[in-house]
């Protein structure tokens, strides 16, 4: 067996561009379906301790729901991953207003994000690993950002079930930029998440007030339901009465990992479905991690087979904190000309018996 990479068509754009759907597959069975709309990862294929095969992310069969319905299924989110409070912030000695689409927020890079942008596709074949590099270029002034912003994102396939996705960033004017990946997992492949097991490497979280905007401080999980540090059920304590996750609706919270603002690889979460020993462990360059507990799935949508019921998902995205244009004491996401942002997240997948 090869490593392969295939393209096909996946409908078009409501402009009328034509839309591809990359097919990587590894010696290992692994399969990841990725399309140039929005660098959407629709499908996500790896096995069990048997080694059956099951498709652990939520996404749509055809275009349309990823512009209509979809709460950003599997999407690259850009320029700014999370909220930004009002959608607007102090620059250099002026105020940046942005689109506002989450009640009065700035979500995810505005109504039209990274996530409905058409990207140019190159597949990448190697020795050790298939891939597809994306290119963006986000014109000044979309969606209020300044500058012109050229983005590059590749995913690399390898045989040990790794995908590893690599972001570079240039700009021509100082903007916020902080991009992440917004796949929704499900190990099982069906039904709850609430018996996953999860551990998350964070002493810290940021609570957040009724808008779900992180209040500043950095408060200690510690003898709280937010304390993941070592495995435990993600049901365990999600109805618990605490204002915070009556804020979040349950979990929808940025954890503070533990590395400081290193720019080493490092563990942030372990996901484990006893059920089927499906595990995976993701690593980030990033000080943050969001972790959402699918809170906001209703039933109202479906793909693949699948009705996306309540919390029947988890999202992992790393990143830099929510809010930060607007809160100094938060590592950096303003780029500046000459500097090069540059971010990588490894996603491994494993089995325990």
């Amino acid at each position: 067996m090869e490593l392969t990479i295939e393209q096909q068509p996946f409908g078009q754009a409501p402009d009328g561009t034509p839309l591809s759907l990359y097919t990587l597959r590894n010696r290992s069975g692994m399969v990841v379906k990725i399309t140039n709309l929005g660098g959407i990862i629709t499908e996500l294929h790896v096995p069990d301790r048997q080694g059956n095969l099951a498709d652990v992310t939520f996404g749509f069969d055809t275009p349309e729901p990823y512009y209509s319905d979809s709460p950003y299924f599997g999407a690259l989110i850009g320029r700014y991953g999370n909220r930004i409070s009002g959608g607007r912030f102090p620059l250099d000695g002026r105020t940046v207003q942005l689109d506002v689409n989450n009640g009065p927020n700035h979500l995810h890079g505005g109504s039209k994000g990274f996530d409905k942008a058409v990207w140019h596709a190159v597949p990448m074949v190697a020795d050790l690993s298939i891939g597809l590099k994306l290119t963006y270029t986000s014109p000044d002034g979309e969606q209020g950002y300044p500058g012109n912003l050229e983005v590059t994102v590749t995913y690399e396939l390898n045989d040990a079930n790794e995908l590893l996705v690599k972001y570079h960033a240039t700009t021509d004017q100082p903007t916020p930029v902080n991009l992440t990946q917004h796949a929704y997992f499900n190990l099982a492949g069906k039904g709850s998440v609430l018996d996953h097991e999860l551990q998350i490497n964070a002493d810290r979280y940021t609570p957040i007030d009724e808008n779900s905007i992180p209040l500043g401080q950095l408060a200690p999980v510690e003898y709280t339901p937010f304390d993941f540090r070592k495995p435990r059920r993600i049901g365990q304590a999600i109805d618990a009465d605490d204002v915070q996750l009556k804020n979040g609706l349950g979990y929808d919270h940025n954890f503070v990992l533990n590395k400081g603002e290193s720019n080493v690889l490092g563990l942030a979460a372990i996901l484990r479905d006893p059920g089927s020993g499906r595990v995976l462990e993701l690593y980030t360059q990033e000080p943050g991690l969001q972790f959402y507990s699918g809170n906001f799935l209703d039933g109202t949508l479906a793909g693949k087979g699948w009705t996306y019921e309540h919390r029947s998902a988890v999202c992992l995205e790393p990143q830099h904190f929510p809010d930060s244009p607007n809160r100094p004491e938060f590592p950096n996401t303003i780029l500046r000309p000459g500097e090069t942002y540059s971010t990588r997240s490894l996603y491994r997948f494993t089995t325990r018996a």
